[in-house]
């Protein structure tokens, strides 16, 4: 099976699904159909979704599952919530502070337990 495209090669414009169909007993139904909003993701963002949604929407374990700064992966949140046809909202300052403060104590706790090496701990509290 192929993944589902929501773009037409041809154009670009959004396909609408016209035929779905049953493969154990080949029922089949035919009519204009949505795809969801996650299906406006591309691969890589789909990709990204599904690994926050194991990560339990944490964004540090999502960071350290990737190997990346939280900011950068922040901004891939981002890319995807736009993708779906959602704005990002800022954050209220109060919440953007303890967003940081949290980030950084993981990155300390990180070092701490020797996950990460001193090296790799300045660079992340640098990306902050």
């Amino acid at each position: 099976m192929y993944p589902t495209p929501s773009k037409c090669p041809a154009c670009g414009e959004g396909l609408v699904v016209a035929r779905l169909s049953c493969p154990a007993c080949d029922t089949a139904v035919e009519g204009r159909f949505q795809f969801s909003r996650l299906e406006a993701l591309g691969p890589e963002q789909r990709a990204f979704v599904e690994l926050f949604v194991r990560c339990e929407g944490k964004l540090n374990w999502v960071a350290q599952e990737l190997k990346l700064s939280y900011p950068t992966v922040r901004s891939r949140l981002d890319d995807a919530i736009r993708a779906m046809g959602y704005e990002v909202r800022d954050l209220p300052p109060a919440e953007e502070k303890a967003r940081a403060a949290e980030q950084r104590q993981v990155i300390l706790d990180d070092l701490a337990a020797g996950k990460i090496t001193s090296a790799a701990a300045i660079k992340q509290l640098q990306g902050l």
